[in-house]
């Protein structure tokens, strides 16, 4: 059987000369920055250590930019948000074992909320991997078993010339649907040694589409075209495939009502007729959800949040589309579709016949007024204050991160994300300490657009030293910090089931006296000048800090 190669790109003299004589002095170092150039990246985050140093020291041979941070978990935090923002990989430079290690919780969030974060980490020399233990520093039994129930694939290296494939393969692992954080792993001798191989040209790594089977299109179609009272809840995958047009189009044209998840914030839009917004956990919404015919799920697991913790009990046929296929069915039967949300949405529409059910959108307004009764009886008009002032301050445009925090949780239910993409929080995974270093991440993504970072004082001391990282690459970021003095959400909690609280009260700085000394002005505010001063610090260039003391409360469960 013979083989036809005239279609090949044919080198130059000048290519082919480059590729015979490559320049002196690189490393394998090298061949990672250059693998990836050649995919296409553009910014690293990291953190140098002593077995990742031939790594950083090939950075500046190149044009990649490297934003550093001071903890490998910021880092790690940082390149989640970025590559959400962007929807393209982040690479991620760690050392060995410590600072591999310290990444893990960031690595789990992205792997959550399907982040597409390539962790690239140094390994101890070649002749210390197979599990003796030879005393090298930074020595683990098995460093990659720590990361494989977190990453969505792991590729080692133990040769020069497998690194531009290595990371080939992780960075189209990262970009398949679902996204999500990978690993490479290479030995600090392979990092150092020097290499003649050619340099690194361009490279394809681009994954393959996941459409839906067509005969679960037809099923899904017919269903929704019958259906009396069909009724979407849109997650994640919604706003991460780019979908949220074709989303609005089909809820249109089946008049469906709409609610988002907390991780599909801004899938849909929040003061359109058919917008259930996100109130998930308030039985109303609940009840509305269990009282469709056929519900739609797109793009999201239901899971814990998304079922007012699992207290949702669908009486109608269900229709998942998921591209995580571990995902599908896995909290209640349905029709299940492999596939990602833009491609099922967009065969959908064109499948569904348009139908008209008489008083939709009366339905939604009464859900919606039985949410605000609710919400109001309980006396809360400080916290829906300080969440109108911060939705007041902030652009349309601008992206948003939140801490795990009191102010986070209402926003998950009340807060307008008015365009896709923008609202982000660490609710996949639940750790604290992600607001700050992730809204690092964004404004690197895009420094011209101003980007805001909620936390609480207690989340906020995981990441105090990332000011040093903001000023250092003066970032257009503002940091709100809701200082209570202590774990609030917790304290709520032990007091709810206990009766008194233990380990949840914290001393804590003058954060903007704190937050001064590294250079970055700082202001306290008051619930009441909070939108102006907040509104200010945005459209100030650079990073900065306010700090808002204030005893938020959250609203009552409905699902115990």
């Amino acid at each position: 059987m013979s083989h036809d190669h005239d279609d090949r790109p044919q080198l130059t003299a000048a290519q082919a000369a480059a590729v015979l004589t490559p320049p002196p002095g690189r490393n394998g170092g090298d061949l990672v920055v250059e693998s990836l150039q050649g995919l296409g990246a553009t910014t690293v985050f990291g953190l140098p250590g002593q077995h990742a140093l031939g790594m950083f020291d090939a950075l500046r041979r190149s044009s990649l930019r490297y934003v550093g941070l001071r903890v490998e978990n910021n880092a790690g935090f940082a390149a989640d948000a970025y590559g959400r923002i962007t929807g393209e990989v982040a690479p991620l430079l760690l050392s060995t074992g410590p600072g591999a290690l310290t990444s893990l919780a960031a690595l789990q969030e992205a792997a959550a909320a399907s982040a597409p974060v390539l962790a690239i980490s140094s390994q101890v020399p070649t002749s210390g991997l197979g599990g003796g233990r030879h005393g090298y520093l930074h020595e683990l039994r098995d460093q990659q078993a720590s990361v494989r129930d977190i990453v969505k694939s792991v590729h080692t290296v133990r040769s020069a010339s497998q690194i531009p494939s290595a990371i080939a393969a992780a960075w189209e692992s990262a970009l398949t649907a679902p996204h999500g954080p990978v690993w490479v792993e290479i030995p600090q001798d392979v990092l150092l040694a020097e290499t003649t191989l050619p340099v690194v040209s361009a490279m394809d790594a681009t994954p393959r589409e996941l459409y839906p089977r067509p005969e679960l299109t037809i099923a899904a179609a017919h269903l929704l075209s019958n259906a009396e009272r069909p009724v979407i809840i849109a997650g994640g995958g919604v706003v991460r495939s780019d979908a949220s047009g074709k989303l609005r189009a089909l809820a249109e044209k089946l008049d469906a009502p709409v609610v988002t998840t907390f991780g599909g914030k801004g899938a849909f839009p929040w003061e359109h007729p058919l917008s259930l917004r996100s109130w998930l956990e308030d039985r109303h919404t609940t009840d509305f959800l269990e009282d469709a015919d056929v519900l739609l799920v797109v793009g999201s697991g239901l899971g814990e949040l998304s079922s007012n913790y699992h207290t949702f009990r669908p009486r109608g046929r269900v229709i998942q589309i998921e591209a995580d296929a571990g995902k599908l069915e896995s909290n209640h039967p349905a029709l299940g579709i492999h596939s990602d949300a833009r491609e099922a949405l967009a065969e959908l529409l064109e499948a569904v016949e348009r139908r008209e059910h008489a008083g939709a959108a009366e339905r939604v307004a009464t859900v919606l007024e039985k949410v605000r009764v609710r919400i109001d009886a309980q006396e809360l008009t400080l916290e829906q204050q300080v969440l109108a002032a911060v939705r007041e301050a902030l652009p349309d445009a601008s992206p948003s991160f939140w801490d795990m925090t009191i102010l986070a949780y209402w926003a998950w239910s009340a807060f307008d994300a008015r365009r896709p993409n923008t609202m982000h929080s660490a609710q996949g995974a639940g750790g604290l300490g992600y607001g700050f270093p992730a809204a690092i991440g964004a404004a690197s993504a895009d420094p011209t657009t101003p980007v805001l970072a909620v936390s609480g004082d207690g989340g906020a001391m995981y990441s105090i030293a990332e000011l040093a990282t903001a000023r250092q690459y003066d970032l257009p970021l503002t940091w709100l910090i809701v200082d209570d003095g202590g774990y609030g959400i917790l304290r709520e909690y032990m007091t709810g089931a206990f009766g008194e609280t233990t380990g949840t009260e914290l001393s804590r700085p003058d954060f903007v006296a704190l937050a001064e000394s590294f250079g970055v002005p700082a202001v306290r505010t008051t619930p009441e000048s909070l939108a102006a001063d907040l509104g200010k610090a945005l459209a100030a260039p650079g990073p900065s800090v306010v700090v808002l003391p204030a005893l938020l409360r959250m609203f009552e469960p409905t699902h115990l």
